[in-house]
């Protein structure tokens, strides 16, 4: 799908409309564990959303936590495909990961990601990011996979067990997940609606691999449905991609599916937590 396509499928939610689906999803799932949106975009520069809004849906929806990361007009200009960073492009992406930062140090509801870009700040993932966004479309500037830089960043990455959240064309997804060879989990979000596809990466055997995971942000049920017949829950994550997708919406496509409580805890929560070594890995607790 193209960018543009997945604008028309992105609809911006109403509170009307959260509202509905979260009524229904504690119908179907007493409130008995903690939900974490592991999706949520957050800024307040080029992009207007602030933390306040986030919170606002988190509210209303019933959601615990979010896993947020800064919008991507904050870090490239995605209308260039020969983009050349300056200085102030530099001072955005710094403040706009910056941003969440700070809320993940003030909070214990929030968990940011570091936002890379070509100038691959290795320095910015000890500051206490849970994960790295890695983020381009294919009308998109590139990402400088040759640069001693991003080598010396990715090792950064696995010294540090960071989850990636790749997002890039099928060829660039099959290159960077061969390069990173099981050092640290990768994350393939919308089920790889972006990244060439679901059918595409589900033929290919990506997920064969035990370190690749998946969001469900605005994925089809039946595309989830068989991820987790093939796959089950352990390597799924519930994922918004708020403002683009509602959270209550999302979350009601989980609920409408006939899987276990346990199942249901390891996607909206478990799984998650595992990721970001809040919780063990092999422990089984209640979230």
């Amino acid at each position: 799908m193209t960018f543009a396509g997945l604008q028309m499928r992105r609809r911006k939610p109403t509170k009307d409309m959260a509202q509905r689906c979260i009524r229904t999803f504690y119908e179907v799932v007493p409130k008995i564990m903690k939900i974490i949106d592991s999706h949520m975009h957050c800024g307040n520069q080029n992009v207007r959303l602030p933390f306040e809004t986030v919170q606002g849906y988190l509210r209303e929806d019933g959601i615990d936590g979010a896993c947020l990361f800064a919008p991507v007009e904050d870090i490239y200009d995605r209308y260039d495909y020969h983009f050349q960073d300056s200085l102030a492009w530099i001072n955005c992406r710094q403040k706009a990961n910056e941003y969440l930062l700070n809320l993940q140090q003030s909070r214990t509801d929030v968990f940011a990601y570091y936002f890379v870009w070509n100038d691959f700040k290795k320095k910015e993932l000890k500051k206490g990011y849970k994960g790295v966004k890695w983020h381009r479309h294919e009308d998109e500037p590139v990402y400088h996979y040759d640069d001693p830089l991003c080598e010396a960043f990715l090792q950064e990455v696995y010294d540090l067990q960071l989850p990636v959240l790749l997002e890039e064309s099928f060829e660039n997804t099959c290159y960077l997940i061969k390069r990173i060879n099981g050092r640290t989990p990768v994350i393939i979000p919308h089920l790889g609606m972006l990244n060439g596809g679901f059918e595409a990466l589900f033929r290919s055997g990506v997920w064969d691999d035990e370190t690749i995971y998946a969001d469900t942000a605005l994925a089809s049920s039946w595309e989830i449905s068989r991820f987790l017949e093939k796959y089950g829950s352990g390597r799924l994550l519930f994922g918004s991609d708020f403002p683009f997708g509602s959270p209550g919406q999302e979350l009601q496509k989980l609920t409408r599916l006939t899987i276990g409580s346990e199942d249901l805890e390891s996607v909206v929560c478990r799984n998650f937590l595992r990721l970001i070594k809040a919780i063990p890995r092999q422990d089984h607790p209640a979230c």
